[in-house]
């Protein structure tokens, strides 16, 4: 991994500064100019596109900052955050629980403060993967809401979860999973609808309209898929089947749930595809475009935790990180851990930026 880890590194590095030779310099004449009228003209409009792109710095800083989606400790650290321009928030299971209250700390209060629209984003899957249930609610894990239900009855369950998160602030949830279990996964097991990949979208399809009809956003996760992986990205690096046999499984649900629930957004997870190339699909551009391509998704594509998980944490920092997904073709990157905003906002402006020129 070392070795794509340097290779990926300058990659992002090539992608910030075009990798190009120093320009060639035009020679300076040393006959007057003429002051016509003009070349009066001209001056002012050469000044005029210059005070432009010395006022361009802030603009695409602006830009990057509304792209992340970092974590929201507390109010304080939220209201910071905000400040500072990013587009989203994400509730940690270790932010302060006020952050869902009904009080003066809380998101919804935050919300009439800032006077401007911001994502919120939460995990809440039902099961083991569902935070702050002693506010929000408790429900049971998708393989149990499969088994005992019908997607019909999930699709309910799935709107009284939206109208709970709605009601604490939150306007998206990382759920539901459309990975298939089957490879033995701890990380996945109960998280997963099914062992099937058909039932797996359908219920999928099912839970995500249910938190659409309550104003939430669903985003289905995590492609590739993860249910056949050789580990878990949270402990470290995790390899899917070769690519030609994903499409017959672990794209299945995909292929299934997103006809049905069509403007549900998408997480990129830090798997490992073979032929792919040996970045982790998070950071890898052709893992976005497979997305777009073999998926036909255009919607919005959040890559998974970049700073809280050691597939990619044990490699990058986040700033490094939310640079190479942002220049791989993320939509909005997130992460859980307590990093400097600013710095990652520099590092997301320098390749938001580049892409200006491409």
């Amino acid at each position: 991994m070392r070795k794509a880890t340097s290779a990926l590194l300058l990659s992002t590095a090539c992608v910030l500064s075009a990798c190009g030779s120093e320009p060639v310099l035009s020679d300076v004449p040393t006959t007057p100019t003429p002051t016509s009228s003009a070349a009066s003209n001209a001056a002012d409009e050469t000044s005029e596109a210059e005070t432009t792109e010395a006022e361009a710095p802030e603009d695409v800083r602006a830009r990057a900052a509304a792209k992340l989606m970092p974590p929201a400790l507390n109010y304080e650290d939220a209201r910071a955050k905000l400040d500072a321009g990013v587009g989203g928030l994400f509730i940690p299971s270790w932010a302060d629980p006020e952050l869902l209250s009904d009080g003066p700390r809380g998101i919804n209060a935050l919300r009439d403060e800032v006077g401007r629209d911001f994502e919120v984003s939460i995990d809440f899957e039902g099961g083991r993967v569902q935070r702050f249930s002693e506010i929000l609610g408790d429900y049971p894990s998708p393989q149990a809401m499969a088994e005992g239900h019908t997607p019909e009855e999930v699709e309910q369950m799935a709107t009284e979860i939206g109208h709970s998160l709605r009601a604490h602030g939150v306007t998206v949830d990382f759920a539901p999973v459309l990975d298939v279990d089957g490879g033995g996964l701890e990380v996945v097991g109960d998280r997963a609808f099914s062992t099937d990949p058909e039932a797996a979208g359908d219920y999928g399809a099912a839970f995500a309209r249910g938190l659409q009809a309550a104003g939430i956003k669903a985003v289905f996760k995590h492609f590739p898929g993860h249910g056949r992986a050789s580990g878990d990205t949270h402990l470290g690096e995790a390899v899917t089947p070769p690519l030609e046999e994903l499409s017959g499984h672990e794209f299945v649900p995909f292929h299934t749930a997103l006809p049905q629930a069509p403007e549900a957004a998408l997480m990129m997870g830090h798997l490992v595809v073979p032929g792919l190339g040996e970045e982790p699909a998070s950071l890898n551009p052709r893992a976005y475009q497979l997305a777009r391509e073999e998926l036909g998704f255009h919607g919005t594509i959040y890559t998974d935790d970049l700073g809280g998980m050691a597939s990619i944490s044990e490699n990058f920092s986040v700033s490094e990180a939310v640079a190479a997904a942002l220049a791989a073709g993320a939509d909005m990157p997130l992460w859980s851990t307590d990093d400097d905003i600013d710095a990652v906002i520099d590092a997301a402006a320098e390749v938001v930026a580049q892409q200006d020129t491409d």
